[in-house]
């Protein structure tokens, strides 16, 4: 009788243990501000939140490529601290910029970093307006073949070389929370920090990841939204509608500087989204390029990678917004 009693009590103890350690997984939604700007951080059935562990991967992201925080490793480097040994966050930004740096002819170029700084659209927020003979002297430092990354350690030809990594951080910064997520046996979730997105899998309710897009060359259909899908894919959307100046003149002065001319003037884009299967970082610096360049040189860019496709905006010569889109 005793070892009967006995077996029950244990059987008892054995289920109650095991319900106590099941981890109950839930669904989440994180909200913040990081790199300037606002984030959201859906993912689905993990087994915790995860809020500290991204505010690490963002300290340590901003420590390593914010020109906004005097003591972060690229800003000693600007200042021209020869001894600085990065980390694995900023090679790979590097590394990944110079690739994007060739195969957009130099229209993606970290180095303007002095011109957007004389613009006012850097740190300081000074505004001015350049004459001639400032963006040539600026110029002298733009380039980033003239930067090499030796070892751990940054390489510039002139102490005065400006690097700024800001046109790239945001989608890189999302690729490193979805590797995060990854490393956690996440699959379905959704990642969003100023506008850029990375999603992968699918909604708690089975369908994918759909995003609105404003269409405004077809703003009489779908209520002037175009729908993206974009599960397993990644978004970025560049514009120079909302960073700018004027001069008192009337002039416009807008934050994609042209790197092959120095000026902060507009191109024949007035948007540019690129979706894309590969890193969002990819999406972020694509779309920068491509506001640079404009829409002649952008088709002959996208023509060569079948992974980009772009959703492009501009004026056409009736002064009507049209959309040029590859994407299906």
């Amino acid at each position: 009788m005793k070892k009967i009693k006995f077996n029950f009590l244990f059987v008892v103890l054995f289920i109650f243990t095991a319900c106590k350690n099941e981890i109950v997984k839930k669904d989440f939604t994180l909200k913040g501000m990081v790199f300037g700007t606002t984030y959201k951080i859906t993912y689905l059935n993990a087994e915790e939140n995860y809020q500290k562990a991204l505010d690490s991967l963002f300290l340590d992201f901003n420590n390593s490529l914010s020109t906004y925080i005097p003591s972060s490793d690229i800003s000693k480097i600007n200042k021209g601290d020869t001894t600085i040994v990065v980390d694995n966050n900023f090679i790979e930004v590097f590394n990944k910029s110079k690739k994007i740096y060739k195969q957009t002819n130099g229209f993606f170029d970290p180095t303007v970093g002095n011109l957007v700084n004389a613009y006012g659209f850097g740190p300081k927020n000074k505004k001015n307006e350049l004459s001639q003979e400032q963006i040539a002297l600026e110029m002298n430092y733009v380039g980033l073949d003239k930067v090499t990354l030796k070892g751990k350690k940054i390489s510039k030809e002139s102490p005065e070389i400006y690097l700024d990594f800001n046109s790239i951080a945001k989608g890189f910064g999302i690729d490193v929370v979805a590797r995060f997520l990854d490393s956690k046996n996440i699959d379905n979730y959704l990642i969003e920090i100023g506008g850029e997105i990375r999603a992968k899998g699918l909604k708690k309710n089975k369908e994918p990841w759909l995003i609105k897009l404003v269409d405004p060359a077809n703003a009489d259909v779908n209520g002037g939204y175009k729908t993206i899908n974009l599960s397993n894919k990644s978004m970025a959307t560049s514009g120079n509608y909302r960073k700018f100046w004027v001069n008192d003149s009337g002039k416009k002065f807008v934050h994609t500087i042209n790197p092959k001319t120095g000026l902060a003037q507009e191109s024949n884009l007035l948007s540019v989204s690129v979706i894309t299967n590969l890193d969002c970082a990819d999406a972020d610096a694509y779309a920068t390029a491509f506001m640079a360049m404009g829409l002649e040189e952008t088709k002959k860019i996208i023509e060569k990678n079948k992974d980009l496709k772009v959703i492009l905006l501009y004026f056409d010569t009736e002064d009507k917004i049209t959309e040029y889109s590859n994407y299906q």
